[in-house]
Order: C-alpha cells, then sequence, then structure tokens
C-alpha cells in the first residue's frame, strides 16, 4: 500500500467516525447562531442603531448570553472540526483525475480555512479576549498592499469574492444546496427550500459586496476601503434605497441561519 492510498484510508477513517460527525453537526448548529446574528446586526445598521455588523459583532452578542461562554467554546470545536472535515474532503478529491473532484477539493479546502479562521475568532472571545474584523482586515489589506504587485493580489481576492458570492446566489437560486442535505418530504421541504434559497441568495450578495470593497481598496491602494463584512453592510446602507436593501440583505442572512440549523440535522456528513 503506498502513501498517498495510506493517507486515503485514514483519512475516509476519520472521515467516518461518529464522533467527528457529531462535532460535525454542531459546527453547523454554531454557524447557525453566528448567521442569525449577522442577520439581526445588519438589520440594526439599517434601523441606525450601530454596532458591529460583522463576525466579531456577532461573538461579542454571544459573549453577553447567560451561557455566552459555553455556546463560543462550543462554537470553538465545531468550526475547527467543520474545518478538519472539510479538509478531509479536500484530501479525498487530490490526486483525482476528474476535475470536478479537483474543483470540489479546491472549495473544500477553502471552506475549511474560513471555518478555521472563524473557529480562530471564537477561540479569542471564549478566552475573554475582544478582536475586530474589520480592523483586522484592514491589517491584513495594507500589508498586502505594500507587497511587490500587492494591489494587483489585493485585486484578485475582491475578484474572488466576488466569484464566490456569485457561486452562492447561483447556488441558492438553481436549488443546489439540495445535494448537501437529505431533502425532507412532505410539507417540511417547502421551508427547507424557502430557507436555504433566500439565504444563498443574500449571503452571496453581502460577500461580492465585500469583494467588491477588496477591489476599490486595490485600485485606489487604500486599505482602509478594506474593511470586511461591516464595512460591505455599512456601504449597502449608503445606497439610494439602501435601508430597505439592507434590511432585505438582514433578513436574508437570518434565513440562512436557520436553513444552517436544520441543515445541522439533514447534512451528509
Amino acid at each position: 500500500m503506498n502513501t498517498r492510498t495510506s493517507s486515503r484510508t485514514a483519512a475516509r477513517k476519520v472521515q467516518d467516525s461518529r464522533g467527528l460527525e457529531l462535532l460535525v453537526r454542531a459546527g453547523y448548529a454554531a454557524s447557525g447562531l453566528v448567521h442569525l446574528l449577522l442577520g439581526y446586526l445588519a438589520v440594526q445598521v439599517a434601523l441606525h442603531r450601530g454596532g458591529e455588523s460583522d463576525q466579531s459583532g456577532a461573538f461579542t452578542q454571544i459573549a453577553k448570553l447567560p451561557v455566552g461562554g459555553a455556546i463560543l467554546w462550543i462554537t470553538v470545536v465545531g468550526m475547527f472540526a467543520l474545518a478538519l472535515w472539510l479538509l478531509i474532503q479536500a484530501v479525498l478529491g487530490i490526486g483525482s483525475s476528474s476535475r470536478k473532484r479537483w474543483a470540489r477539493s479546491l472549495v473544500s479546502a477553502g471552506k475549511a480555512v474560513a471555518y478555521g479562521a472563524l473557529g480562530a475568532t471564537a477561540l479569542t472571545f471564549a478566552q475573554g479576549g475582544r478582536s475586530s474584523s474589520s480592523s483586522s482586515t484592514r491589517q491584513a489589506s495594507g500589508r498586502l498592499l505594500d507587497l511587490p504587485g500587492g494591489p494587483l493580489l489585493l485585486g484578485l481576492v475582491g475578484v474572488g469574492a466576488v466569484a464566490i458570492g456569485g457561486y452562492l446566489v447561483a447556488k441558492g437560486v438553481r436549488q443546489r444546496f439540495t445535494r448537501d442535505i437529505a431533502v425532507p418530504g412532505g410539507s417540511a421541504r417547502r421551508p427547507v427550500i424557502v430557507l436555504g434559497v433566500v439565504g444563498y441568495v443574500a449571503k452571496g450578495i453581502a460577500i461580492a459586496v465585500v469583494g467588491v470593497l477588496f477591489v476599490v481598496a486595490a485600485a485606489t491602494v487604500d486599505p482602509t476601503k478594506a474593511t470586511g463584512l461591516d464595512g460591505a453592510v455599512r456601504s449597502l446602507a449608503a445606497l439610494p434605497f439602501g435601508q430597505v436593501l439592507l434590511v432585505a440583505v438582514g433578513l436574508g442572512l437570518i434565513a440562512f441561519g436557520l436553513y444552517t440549523f436544520v441543515r445541522a440535522r439533514l447534512a451528509h456528513v
């Protein structure tokens, strides 16, 4: 048995672990809570009630709950479990002759990085610390702009984020998310589909706006333009009819949070 085969066999054993499955489902539930709070915070910004409307703002709200510390630690474990599971998915597709398998591996690896970063942010709050996602984004953008060809690199990051946003919108509209879950039958089917469609479209729009801000930061060589999700929310609010649009996006993120709670139960793991 060669090294590649051994690695895949080990990865499949970990993937089939009942313990990992439970942690992954807990991760989806935690992600659902985060998205519910992101949607709530977006609506608050639309109503001019302030506050950070990004992941840091969501974790701040969780920390204020009576059992917020426990929820944060569950979020940390769940997010890292999700990241591990997605890395396993990526490993199992590496070396395949199928282009689709390679593409799925890259998508899984990208999601693993995103969940890992979210888990790291949750860990900071669980340990009693604080962080600002928008400030971290500006600092990272500034360091990238200082590199040779930095504006081009940051622009590519922005274009990539816009592409991801477009992918999520398409995934929602075409209902491709139904491949990820065991879609229930009967009267439960329609609400799950509606939550998935609305949620994915709203999340795609939010991420696409983040990407546009990165492109603007690259074009103007101004890292303060790249402020992540909080900046995207406030940019939407500044548009004509932005308040209505932002409320719609906020409600959509709440729908995505509810769908993710459903996914915690129905996901193919």
